[in-house]
């Protein structure tokens, strides 16, 4: 089938309309018209080969809503109409421990991803949601609750779950003490979905500017992180942060912050870190720790948990044409919080 998509053909190149090739329906796919695709930087990464591997053209987008429009002969969950999602992935082995446990982004032998990955079966690349059709395994198409607003609900499924999975993976519940550092698109998810589990929520910034705009987004509180006198009376004050920013930059600061047996969990920066200092991990049994989005299972109930408490990204619904200044406002850190596209502004083709 062939359709309209949105990519870019080298690194430099602005994305700009194209035509793909989805794979015909096998047994056990979905398809689907996709009606909205969030922005993620991750995208903006993948098309400026920033991380390496990126296989041209690429056509991003893995925050996707969509209707279903045809199934395959032994796929049973969906049927024609139904509105449905798909996030980061789209396919792994399911027979190694993680993808039994339910954890298929940990899978031994590598998730497929929904696009710039090698598909299992016949290898070619994947293609993201900017485009005007998806095919995708049905075992990773997500079910949309009802009352959850289509138009703002693509972020849950990679800013979402990305922070979701580290609070409900370190026992975030109501009393908990949760640290969030930055406020961006992953950050104002954490502090909506931590205040959202009953926790006690603090937004760690460098800008006292951001403390109005995190208290309306369910913040009891702000730290400054550059005011001395503020981060030496907060030491031992927080079970869980959750670290959002997505440069290098300094741990130091920060993990006095936790309390004993404390985490730090690093969801925004891939790649270097600064140097960093032992002696408050060992004196206080701290870690630092990572998470990469989360499982399928996981993924349906954090949709389910926002549809129940009304939980949504703060989104800027943009055209499909308007993708390159998206990318350069992403860029200069212009959006609050999350470009979605609305993707009936792409004229579609099905051959």
């Amino acid at each position: 089938m062939k359709t309209t998509a949105y990519g870019a053909q080298t690194a430099e190149s602005a994305l700009k309309p194209l035509e793909i090739e989805r794979r015909d329906l096998r047994d056990n796919d979905v398809e689907m018209e996709v009606l909205y695709c969030g922005v993620c930087h991750s995208d903006l990464h993948q098309v400026r080969d920033d991380w390496g591997g990126s296989v041209y053209p690429v056509v991003p987008g893995h925050e996707i809503i969509g209707r279903v429009t045809a199934t395959g002969e032994k796929a049973k969950k969906y049927k024609p109409g139904d509105l449905v999602a798909v996030g980061c992935m789209v396919d792994s082995c399911q027979h190694c421990d993680q993808c039994e446990e339910g954890d298929e982004q940990y899978c031994r032998e590598r998730p497929t991803l929904t696009y710039n990955s090698p598909d299992r079966i016949d290898g070619r690349n994947t293609h993201g949601g900017y485009s005007k059709h998806l095919v995708a395994r049905e075992d990773f198409v997500l079910r949309m609750p009802e009352g959850l607003d289509a138009s703002r609900a693509a972020p849950i499924l990679c800013a979402g779950i990305t922070t979701y999975s580290p609070l409900r993976h370190w026992g975030v519940k109501k009393g908990s003490r949760v640290g969030v550092i930055g406020l961006g698109g992953l950050g104002h998810m954490a502090v909506k979905l931590a205040a959202g589990m009953g926790a006690e929520v603090t937004l760690i910034t460098r800008s006292a500017s951001k403390a109005k705009d995190a208290a309306e987004l369910g913040a009891q509180h702000s730290l400054i992180s550059t005011d001395p006198v503020a981060m030496e009376a907060a030491k031992n004050s927080f079970d869980l942060i959750i670290d959002t920013v997505p440069v290098e930059h300094d741990l130091k600061p920060y993990v006095p912050l936790l309390d004993i047996n404390g985490a730090l969990v690093m969801v925004g920066q891939i790649g270097p870190m600064g140097e960093m200092d032992s002696v408050p991990m060992v004196m206080g049994r701290r870690q630092i720790a990572g998470s990469v989005i989360g499982g399928i299972e996981e993924t349906q109930e954090l949709l389910d948990l926002c549809a129940e408490k009304n939980i949504l990204p703060d989104c800027e619904i943009i055209r499909m044409d308007e993708i390159n200044d998206a990318f350069a406002r992403m860029e200069r850190g212009d959006v609050h919080y999350r470009f979605v596209i609305d993707m009936s502004t792409l004229p579609g083709s099905r051959a």
